[in-house]
């Protein structure tokens, strides 16, 4: 049983084999495979120094989950994925990357309060594109006014988010609150995909 902080506000335990059994029973050896593979990732990567535990986690997630539409992977309009269910499915939107990074870099260590889910508009299509499309980066804060650097599952590299400039804010949440530019910060439970997001993750092996 070890523990994986999500902030001050919560705190969870995670019960391997109680996953490893939930990854066994929905999806068969290649889901108990992959939650494997993510176990031993987050183990050896620990003791490293974050920036390395960035790259870590950012290159698994990018590297083993493709990336789709929640209406085709699980027929709705709007999902958010347990990392466990992205493993076992192999598959997610841009919303399950994040979740995924997320958690994995909260259970090797890094505060949660330096990780953000940011909302985006993306520019797709060049600079001089006028195409945008919604999107959720997660943002790693070294202080609480740093340049974020940002994570993507549609770019390997990380940099810093004035080095992205074709991705616009709209606003960002963790589990201390919910970010708006001039706005005083609001409770993330108002978020029902967060709600929800968690609800499923205590079945899983995730309890508080």
């Amino acid at each position: 049983m070890v523990l994986l902080a999500i902030g001050p506000v919560a705190a969870l335990q995670f019960d391997a084999a109680r996953v490893t059994q939930t990854a066994q029973a929905r999806y068969g050896q290649r889901g108990a495979t992959q939650l494997g593979r993510w176990l031993t990732m987050m183990s050896q990567q620990s003791s490293l120094p974050e920036q390395q535990q960035l790259r870590a986690v950012n290159d698994f997630w990018n590297s083993t989950v493709r990336g789709g539409e929640d209406k085709h992977i699980w027929g709705k309009e709007d999902y958010w994925a347990t990392p466990l269910e992205s493993l076992g499915r192999q598959a997610g939107d841009c919303e399950d990357f994040v979740i995924g990074k997320y958690f994995s870099l909260v259970h090797m260590g890094v505060a949660a309060e330096k990780l953000r889910f940011i909302y985006v508009r993306a520019r797709i299509g060049g600079m001089s594109s006028r195409t945008t499309i919604a999107h959720m980066v997660l943002g790693y804060y070294a202080t609480p006014d740093a340049d974020p650097l940002v994570l993507d599952n549609l770019m390997g590299s990380i940099v810093p988010a004035s080095q992205r400039r074709d991705l616009t804010p709209v606003f960002s949440f963790n589990a201390q609150g919910i970010y708006v530019s001039g706005a005083a910060p609001t409770s993330a439970d108002r978020i029902g995909n967060w709600r929800d997001l968690l609800s499923r993750m205590r079945t899983e092996g995730f309890v508080p």
